[in-house]
């Protein structure tokens, strides 16, 4: 049976309106720095960041009594709130139709490898939690007339433990999570861009002090770059990953994430060599991502050459149609491209295809008002004639209806308002579309509380490296918010965010102005927009889904140079509010330089091809297969087996970048708790471990 769901359903789900921010507060005092007097702001935490993840942290520490502020570059401008999450992977033992255990769940989301096993336990542990506390705040799971959560599988799933609200799953998060902060009086400042951590101390004793940031409303005559300080003993990074690295993104247009900002102050990262790309919309119309029942109702999809000639592309890659409709099927629940995937005629081989045909200079659609054409002296589409995994779905779905926008429109037809939303009508006209970066599954390093190894700093959602080299769809949303309370639970342990701090930070405070200074220089020969377009051109086509170790190599010798001119003549801008640009995209050439680092360290160790790359050598032992030969310029290594067991650390020294690796966290699924005997260490506080990195 299939319901008709109104309209204004379909537009509550579409358009989610975001509340409107509380006035902010006036600075009380000012320090002069250099002969600017720059305003002064103090507070317990800063929370650096107002997506999803840092909402949550700021959430739960006013809860608890601390101190905490909320700084943003653009309120509801990041990636939760305005790209395609559109799934939230969670414990949902309770339903009607499969059991689950947090063991289970754990193994899953470690399953890629070169990830913590305590954290993906805290993880799944804390999910149910999570999911409870975010449906008393207002977000709409899905639920059955028992009550048990809709679920779903998605890529790297293979119980199903996926939930969604539709394709505005995450903006809703943000949604509810923000009038819950403003309903606590959370102060919330906008349009600021944290510039730089501020640190005492030396060595192991070496802490953050505050932030030194620009903001649009502290910019005046005698302070033309809006310099602002912010005086706070705990800093929580919740700032995203770094979208703006590569020309091909599917990330909102200016998400710079935290990386180069934790960089500078000596902070360790760990995993760089893990991302997401798959297939999406570009960035430069409406980006977002195509997994899920957008290739499920398997639309046909072909390229078009400069001369406007349509090329059936897929057809020159799969033996059957069955084969090629089966495998755009699969791209919705293993939507992220994985090397391994590419063999067997998979359905990464999808991905290889469009990157071929992009490469090549074609332009690639998807068509919803037709179904696949054949491939040549094979059957036509048919529905009846699909592998079985797929035609048991779909007809669990209800979807056997004769076109692909039809079988849309059964399945989500809120995947269709979406886009017309922003001008686009799916069910008139084909999509546009390509293979973007999506996610960035490193970051900073972090224990099991979010800490990181400076102390008093914290990471949580997209800018911590929680994750290994693959993740269930969705899992990251989860992480995020259960770091994000982890991290407030920790900070309220320690009582270090109870009050503002009062502390004199005018010594680093003139030291992080200094480097400010020498970035931002308007007579320097480079400019923000050649820094964007040589970083974004060097990421995306040497260091994408697919490279090699040579083109890495040389990438890493291009991207140092980089950093060396921009130290030796900073970077220019033409007015006073393009500066915090300025300083974004030189912390982006240096998150550029860490990156091709790491992968240049782990390809020249024998690093092979896994889930974000294919790792491409003559010397390989996978080929990917087409109907027609080998691809042998794709012949690729095999990933190492004890590559899984470890993570590759980098940190910034001076103006050098060191690499180092680290075997993952165990953890001990025999251990078991005892009542009587555990609850002391929750009592007392021994639980948050806080002589560590205090």
């Amino acid at each position: 049976m299939t319901i008709d769901v109104p309209q204004h359903i379909l537009d509550a789900l579409t358009d989610v309106d975001m509340p409107k921010l509380l006035p902010e507060a006036a600075a009380t005092e000012t320090v002069n720095l250099g002969g600017i007097d720059v305003p002064l702001y103090r507070a317990g935490c800063v929370v650096v960041g107002s997506g999803a993840a840092g909402l949550r942290a700021a959430v739960e520490m006013k809860r608890r009594g601390d101190d905490v502020v909320i700084v943003s570059q653009s309120a509801w401008g990041g990636t939760s709130a305005c790209s395609g999450s559109d799934k939230q992977t969670l414990h949902t033992a309770n339903t009607a139709d499969q059991g689950d255990n947090f063991k289970a769940m754990a193994r899953a989301i470690r399953a890629g490898g070169a990830m913590d096993e305590d954290t993906a336990y805290v993880e799944a542990v804390g999910s149910a939690r999570m999911m409870a506390s975010l449906q008393f705040l207002g977000l709409p799971l899905p639920q059955d007339p028992l009550g048990g959560t809709l679920r779903y599988q998605t890529d790297h799933d293979e119980v199903g433990r996926a939930t969604s609200c539709g394709p505005r799953t995450s903006r809703l998060m943000v949604k509810v999570l923000a009038e819950e902060a403003i309903r606590l009086d959370i102060p919330f400042f906008n349009h600021t861009t944290a510039a730089k951590l501020l640190t005492e101390g030396e060595g192991d004793g070496r802490r953050v002090v505050g932030v030194l940031a620009v903001r649009l409303n502290d910019r005046t005559e005698a302070n033309p770059l809006g310099l602002a300080l912010f005086a706070s003993s705990v800093v929580v990074l919740a700032a995203g990953g770094p979208g703006e690295l590569y020309r091909d993104s599917v990330y909102p247009n200016g998400c710079f994430g935290s990386l180069g900002l934790a960089l500078e102050a000596g902070i360790e990262l760990v995993n760089l060599t893990e991302s997401q790309f798959g297939i999406g919309t570009r960035r430069e119309g409406f980006p977002w991502n195509l997994s899920g029942t957008y290739v499920q109702a398997i639309p046909h999809i072909y390229s078009v050459d400069a001369d406007g000639t349509e090329h059936h592309f897929l057809a020159e890659y799969y033996r059957t149609t069955q084969e090629m409709a089966s495998n755009i099927f699969r791209k919705g629940y293993q939507w992220p491209f994985h090397s391994t995937r590419m063999l067997d005629f998979g359905s990464s081989l999808v991905d290889l295809a469009i990157y071929r045909e992009t490469a090549a200079g074609r332009r690639v659609f998807m068509d919803f008002n037709r179904n696949l054409l054949p491939v040549p002296g094979d059957l036509p589409f048919d529905l009846g004639r699909l592998d079985d995994d797929v035609a048991r779905y779909l007809g669990n779905a209800g979807a056997g209806q004769d076109t692909p926008i039809q079988r849309l429109r059964n399945m989500n037809p809120l995947a269709i308002e979406l886009y017309r939303r922003y001008k686009v009508d799916i069910a008139a006209e084909p999509l546009e579309f390509a293979v973007n970066n999506q996610h960035m599954n490193g970051g900073i390093m972090v224990d099991v509380w979010g800490r990181s190894s400076l102390a008093g700093c914290y990471a949580i959602g997209e800018a911590a490296g929680t994750h290994g080299v693959t993740r269930p769809g969705g899992a990251a949303l989860n992480a995020g918010q259960v770091f994000g309370t982890r991290a407030a639970e920790h900070i309220g342990a320690s009582g270090k965010a109870k009050t503002a701090s009062a502390a004199d930070i005018r010594i680093p405070a003139g030291a992080a102005l200094s480097e400010v200074l020498s970035v931002v220089k308007p007579d320097s020969s480079l400019s923000v927009r050649s820094i964007r377009s040589e970083v974004q051109a060097r990421m995306s086509d040497k260091a994408g889904l697919i490279c090699d170790g040579e083109s890495v190599s040389a990438a890493l010798a291009a991207a140092r140079s980089l950093n060396d001119q921009i130290r030796q003549n900073g970077i220019a801008y033409d007015r006073a509010a393009e500066a915090g640009r300025a300083i974004q995209w030189q912390q982006m050439a240096l998150a550029s330089e860490a990156v091709l680092s790491a992968l240049d360290h782990f390809i020249r160790n024998g690093g092979g091809s896994r889930g974000a790359r294919a790792i491409c050598d003559p010397k390989g032992v996978s080929v990917p297969l087409t109907s027609s030969g080998p691809l042998e310029e794709y012949r690729f290594r095999k990933e190492r087996d004890a590559h899984r067991d470890e993570q590759i650390v980098v940190c910034r020294r001076g103006d050098v970048v060191k690499i180092a690796a680290r075997a993952n966290r165990k953890f001990d699924e025999s251990a078991k708790s005892f009542f009587e005997r555990d609850w002391p260490a929750w009592l007392t506080g021994q639980i948050y471990d806080l002589q560590k990195n205090s």
